[in-house]
């Protein structure tokens, strides 16, 4: 059985987690805290770069940022839903890490697949601890829940300040090369979307405007789905 995670991250694609979280991520990866990723699709619909490209930026990415674990799980991207196999697949990896914190997307965002994402995680979350759903695997409870913001810009309930590892967060950031800069020799392959027009300069402007209230240089928000403790922030 597998060591019980600390933190684990559902996104819907892989930069999800970095666009939102990166800084917390390293953070928590920094004070020893082992914390997971979990993309649920390839982003084999991305308007830029392949499926094989972006597992490699994937990879990449999260040795920057210091994880202890990684997945994919293959499901549809521009498809995501409740479907009984979908929501079995994201109830078997919460079992399989036994996570403490689950982090999903804010629900409100202008990427259907991020706002399928976070329904999907949060179905999931409750059917994991049925232990009479799919008996054949042990149910687990985590102990919190937290939405995190992709492309939006919402009041966050918790600030996290990542003044001290901004740097890496933008690091882990520009190893998708693909999707927020054309690749050298692949300009023909290539069109504008949102995430090639300044888009990490506006990750790295909202992480400011989300500290300025609190005197911070950079902070991530978050969301929490219910009461929680806050030491573990701290």
């Amino acid at each position: 059985m597998q060591q019980t995670l600390d933190m684990l991250i559902f996104a819907a694609h892989p930069d999800d987690a970095e666009i939102g979280m990166g800084g917390t991520i390293i953070k928590h990866a920094r004070a020893g805290r082992k914390v997971g990723i979990i993309d649920l699709t390839a982003a084999e619909l991305s308007s830029n770069g392949d499926v094989a490209t972006r597992r490699q930026e994937a990879a990449e990415a999260s040795g920057k940022l210091g994880i202890s674990v990684r997945e994919n799980l293959g499901l549809p991207d521009r498809g995501l839903s409740l479907a009984r196999e979908q929501l079995d697949a994201v109830v078997s990896a919460i079992r399989r890490h036994r996570p403490r914190y689950v982090f999903a997307p804010y629900f409100i965002d202008r990427h259907p697949d991020h706002v399928a994402c976070s329904r999907l995680v949060e179905e999931a979350v409750f059917n994991a601890r049925l232990r009479r759903y799919r008996p054949e695997e042990a149910a687990w409870t985590m102990e919190a829940f937290f939405y995190y913001f992709i492309n939006d810009l919402h009041p966050p309930g918790i600030i996290v300040d990542i003044t001290d590892v901004q740097a890496g967060k933008m690091e882990a950031l520009r190893a998708y090369r693909s999707q927020f800069a054309p690749a050298s020799g692949s300009i023909d392959d290539w069109v504008e979307t949102p995430l090639t027009n300044q888009y990490l300069e506006m990750v790295e402007a909202r992480d400011r405007l989300l500290g300025q209230p609190h005197r911070l240089a950079f902070a991530e928000g978050f969301v929490a789905k219910g009461p929680i403790r806050l030491d573990w922030f701290l």
